[in-house]
């Protein structure tokens, strides 16, 4: 157990170190430190604009997220439709397939003259592809969050509001939603954060420079002359605190340990 610990670790120790480090030549530990470079990474050019980017992106990708969740939700935990629980697979399809792979897909189908290449605005703008790339890879968080609400939820309230007259519109909105509320918190919190850390849909959709997300621009900072690396591993330790709070956030918000955020 302790092996698996410190495997997992040592690549965030190492960009940690790399974050701080002024000169680190054949030697197991730097041999300077500085904080300098964080303050270097978030006045670099490309950090605002690409900060900014993730926001858009990963905002709007989690507003698609909490919609598509608990409609598919809904449908496999509250209904009898036939083919609900192919729905509920083919939610949780993006999780089975590698990232890049999906990447690769949106972009063979946003190709000029294919049947997705509305989404790519004026002068390559890449938004609208990203933000569909964000949702999909996101929306199991959704999906299983409001899925274990209901399921925790008794269907009893909602059936008592239904026999009061309320409409199945206004029984989701003034019953159902604020009853799994928490849930619905957690998983869109979840989405979001990992939305702005979004790797493989970001280094492969995003080509221009004011396009580009946070992770592309670590990945650029990186192979910069210099201090580049230490610079992308500065701003990587910045996206590792907020992924931490959020994670932390998250867990007090449900009252759970995060492995059981999603059990019903």
């Amino acid at each position: 157990f302790s092996l698996v610990i410190l495997l997992a670790v040592t690549p965030h120790l190492g960009v940690v170190l790399a974050s701080v480090a002024t000169d680190w030549y054949d030697t197991v530990l730097p041999s300077g430190y500085t904080l300098q470079h964080y303050r270097d990474a978030l006045s670099h050019g490309l950090t605002v604009p690409s900060i900014i980017n993730s926001l858009k992106y990963a905002g709007l990708a989690t507003l698609i997220d909490v919609a598509l969740g608990v409609t598919i939700a809904w449908i496999t935990v509250r209904t009898k439709l036939p083919g609900r629980n192919l729905l509920d697979a083919l939610a949780m399809l993006p999780i089975a397939v590698p990232g890049l792979v999906l990447a690769f897909g949106y972009l063979a189908m946003t190709r000029e003259e294919q049947p997705f290449d509305f989404l790519i605005g004026d002068n390559g703008d890449p938004y609208w592809i990203i933000v569909v790339a964000y949702a999909m890879r996101r929306l199991p968080y959704v999906v299983r969050s409001a899925s274990a609400g209901l399921q925790q939820t008794s269907v009893s309230l909602e059936e008592a509001a239904r026999n009061l007259g309320a409409s199945p519109f206004r029984t989701l909105r003034r019953i159902t939603l604020p009853l799994i509320g928490a849930n619905l918190l957690a998983g869109a919190l979840l989405a979001f954060a990992f939305g702005m850390l979004e790797v493989s849909d970001s280094l492969i959709l995003a080509q221009k420079g004011e396009h580009y997300p946070i992770t592309k621009a670590i990945y650029n900072l990186n192979a910069a002359l210099g201090n580049g690396e230490a610079l992308a591993s500065a701003l990587g330790v910045w996206a590792m605190v907020f992924l931490t709070i959020t994670l932390i956030g998250t867990g007090m918000l449900l009252g759970k340990k995060m492995g059981a955020m999603f059990r019903a």
